[in-house]
């Protein structure tokens, strides 16, 4: 008897040590019950917790052996019995049920057999025995009290099992016990709570700060949310790689919240970003577009055509030449100031030779058609930001790994500034802001890097470009896995692995995903 209440007391020992440490919280209230079962020896149980705000116990985790019933956390089956009441209909104290007792009043219910018992209702015992068959006697309940003393929930154990497998009554050791364990139980449960809570603080404080990037611009907090969604997709389908590098990356559940956070923090620079340059949706777009001011200037020069053929300096077949090629040039540069991905030269060309056109100002002076800073925006050769306009952009990234490096991470988030400070890196060390080379970078960083492009490439809430297909952006992207910019065996999990799809179809519109031939993109290998 004493080597066995030593074994049952080091037993109890372990199972508290080990709640300690499980984070997931449906885990820890199995953990909870089974081992109440297991010190205990008895054949089924349920825990419960209290709905303050409800003033009800809730079933979270039931367990029988012998009928082979588990319900609740877990398993994937839900329980079907409604909540406990803890305060009856004419508004007092339920008292007449095992468990709301052992809640309302804090103490231990010990019962070695329900069916000669008195004072409590059994009735819904009695039924459930009757309809499965089941032999419901010795119920042992216990309330678990949280470091604050309030009871936050009641662990429920039925039939004590002697050695035999025979039904018998709990202990006064069996009680003491599961006393001492529903105490550090509860401890843990509120330790989870407490973590959970201060988790869900921490991301809503992010959530607030992506809330201001988004207001200062639609174009960007699409993105706070997107990239982080698509980085946990494909960072599970590189956790399940079979081969090459990838076969040792394996996530538990800490390193998915670590990524998450990091995810939901990769952008979190731009909030010091100008408003005018995220949303740059043209060429000569500043506060406003100024392509208008060049449309009146083009209404000037038509002026001075007309006034040149009505002296006689030109023909009536000079001048609807004249407007002819001013209405050209004028269609020309609108198209110009909406960008594109490459510019040629010749319209470069074309452009430097608009801007030597000679017009008269309001004050009557002769100057240059368009100014240094009108002609340095229209020849820009892809998209609509100047090298200047870029270098704003791109030091987001400073300054997210400044904002992230200031903060005190706990140790099980201390890698957050690496990976989202990465994801404009290069495998081939021609990234930035450190210019790392993909020997130097996390694999987290490097599937973020991939996250970012292709949600870039499709996104359709953007200032300068529609969304782009699936096809053209997959392309894209393959040329970059072949001119060393993203990491070639994250690219090919991105693409063996469907991730692609999977994001197209929460996120893309339905005439972005056309049917790819995963056979034609560029550099991929199967």
């Amino acid at each position: 008897m004493l080597e066995s209440l030593l074994n049952r007391l080091n037993d109890l020992n372990a199972i508290g040590a080990s709640l300690s440490s499980e984070r997931n919280i449906d885990k820890l209230l199995e953990s909870i019950l089974s081992a109440s079962m297991k010190i205990t020896n008895s054949d089924a149980g349920t825990l419960y917790l209290v709905d303050a705000e409800k003033h009800e116990l809730t079933f979270e985790i039931l367990r029988n052996r012998s009928l082979g019933i588990s319900m609740g956390g877990t398993s994937g089956e839900a329980i079907p019995f409604y909540p406990i009441h803890m305060i009856g209909k004419d508004g007092e104290p339920n008292h007449s049920m095992v468990v709301s007792h052992a809640a309302l009043s804090g103490e231990t219910v010990n019962i070695p057999d329900a069916y000669v018992a008195e004072g409590f209702d059994f009735t819904g015992t009695k039924h459930f025995d009757a309809k499965t068959g089941y032999l419901s006697r010795s119920f042992l309940a216990v309330p678990m009290r949280d470091h604050e003393h309030e009871v936050i929930g009641v662990l429920q154990l039925i039939n004590a099992l002697d050695e035999q497998g025979g039904l018998q009554q709990f202990s006064l050791d069996d009680q003491k016990l599961l006393e001492s364990l529903a105490s550090q139980a509860a401890i843990a449960i509120s330790n989870r709570r407490l973590i959970l809570q201060m988790e869900e603080l921490f991301e809503s404080f992010i959530k607030l700060i992506n809330t201001a990037i988004d207001d200062k611009s639609p174009y960007t907090g699409g993105h706070c949310a997107r990239v982080p969604a698509l980085t946990m997709m494909l960072a599970e389908a590189a956790s399940h790689a079979d081969k090459g590098e990838l076969k040792d990356f394996k996530l538990t559940d800490q390193d998915r919240y670590e990524l998450k956070i990091a995810g939901l923090l990769h952008d979190c620079g731009k909030i010091t970003t100008p408003v005018h340059v995220v949303d740059k949706a043209t060429k000569l777009h500043t506060l406003f577009d100024r392509i208008e001011l060049i449309d009146t200037r083009f209404e000037v020069l038509k002026r001075d055509a007309e006034i040149a053929m009505l002296r006689g300096d030109s023909d009536q077949t000079e001048y609807a030449a004249r407007l002819q090629q001013l209405d050209d040039d004028r269609e020309f540069l609108r198209r110009t100031n909406i960008g594109g991905e490459r510019m040629s030269d010749t319209d470069i060309a074309r452009v430097l030779a608009i801007a030597a056109y000679a017009w008269r100002g309001v004050e009557g002076e002769m100057r240059s058609f368009l100014s240094d800073d009108e002609t340095e925006n229209l020849t820009i050769r892809g998209g609509t930001l100047t090298a200047a306009e870029r270098e704003i952009i791109n030091h987001h990234i400073v300054v997210t790994i400044k904002m992230l490096e200031s903060l005190p991470w706990p140790k099980q988030l201390k890698r957050v500034p690496e990976y989202a400070g990465g994801h404009h890196e290069r495998m081939d060390g021609k990234g930035y802001p450190k210019g790392l080379t993909r020997e130097q970078m996390p694999i987290q960083a490097r599937l973020m890097g991939i996250a970012d492009i292709f949600e870039a490439l499709t996104a359709k809430d953007r200032p300068y470009k529609p969304g782009k297909t699936l096809t053209e952006s997959l392309n894209i992207l393959g040329n970059f896995k072949l001119n060393g910019h993203i990491d070639p065996e994250l690219f090919d999990t991105f693409i063996r692995e469907k991730v692609y799809l999977e994001y197209a179809r929460q996120f893309l519109a339905p005439e972005q995903i056309d049917n790819v031939n995963e056979g034609q993109i560029p550099g991929y290998q199967p």
